[in-house]
């Protein structure tokens, strides 16, 4: 399976009988999949079905999509209302006589309210049955566009996000051998750190000393988090590798990336290996920010 971005945009268009259509889809990172249609009166009967179709395409992101209809050279009828032309003209004839005032032309009453009668062709039930058909392929089509062009924008943050995997995996393996983690070094901070216990002048009994023994030691041992970040960077390899909809997965784990580098660093005996703590916290921070695109 192919690794997918949420974000993208897609534009078909088309005529059917009198009509052209165009559907302008638009979509960004979102935390589920949230499909919102402009649809023109009238054509809320096809937004469930559009919707249906849409989640069977995508998972997660917030996708805008647009449809605009144009009727190209309308049908036109005009019809002059007899009936109510008479009746105003009646009307205005009598008040003319009844004031002196000169009789009204024809042409001036023609433009009263109700003495035209404008409208356009209905069109019939096969056409816009199959006006419908149209534009919902034509949604179906932007859908394939849009999640092809997610895809190929996965594909470039699947590299990235490799790439960062390696500088993250290659940080570990510099912390793993870093002189400061030697058994030796270790030593050497647990006996400089006892002589200041020491020399405070307070009394401490050998089980005493044996347990600040053992509590600096643990302070200063950083394998445990060594060894699940080398397991977290083989993990997110795995995913990446199976593709598909893997996004919270993957930020789940970004978030794991950071809360172990943390405790490396709170837990650094020495500043170089600081040093590669907080390179790693670089790194896992652009992880985390590639990852918000991963559907």
């Amino acid at each position: 399976m192919t690794l997918a971005s949420m974000t993208g945009f897609a534009r078909t268009q088309g005529i059917s009988g009198a009509w052209s259509w165009v559907w302008e889809l638009k979509s960004v990172n979102g935390k589920g999949l949230d499909v919102r249609l402009r649809l023109p009166g009238g054509w809320d009967g096809v937004e469930t079905g559009l919707k249906q179709s849409a989640a069977r395409v995508l998972s997660r992101g917030n996708v805008n999509a647009n449809l605009a209809l144009t009727r190209e050279d309308p049908e036109v009828s005009v019809r002059v209302n007899e009936q109510v032309l008479r009746t105003i003209a009646q009307s205005v004839r009598r008040v003319a006589e009844e004031l002196g005032a000169p009789p009204v032309q024809l042409e001036s009453l023609i433009g009263l309210k109700g003495v035209l009668e404008i409208s356009e062709a209905q069109e019939g039930e096969a056409a816009r049955a199959a006006l419908e058909a149209a534009v919902v392929a034509g949604f179906a089509q932007a859908l394939t566009e849009l999640a092809a062009m997610r895809a190929q924008e996965g594909a470039a943050l699947g590299l990235v996000l490799i790439e960062r995997l390696d500088g993250i995996a290659a940080l570990t393996a510099a912390a793993e051998a870093n002189p400061s983690r030697r058994p030796e070094a270790i030593r050497a901070k647990l006996a400089d750190q006892l002589r200041v216990l020491m020399d405070t002048g307070a009394s401490f009994d050998s089980d005493r000393l044996h347990q600040e023994a053992l509590l600096m030691a643990s302070k200063v041992d950083v394998r445990e988090e060594l060894d699940r970040l080398v397991t977290h960077v083989a993990a997110a390899r795995a995913m990446l590798a199976e593709g598909g909809a893997i996004g919270r997965r993957l930020d789940f784990l970004a978030q794991e990336f950071n809360r172990e580098t943390n405790t490396l660093c709170s837990k650094a005996n020495d500043v170089s290996l600081t040093a590669i703590g907080l390179e790693l916290k670089g790194l896992v921070e652009q992880f985390r920010e590639q990852v918000q695109n991963i559907e």
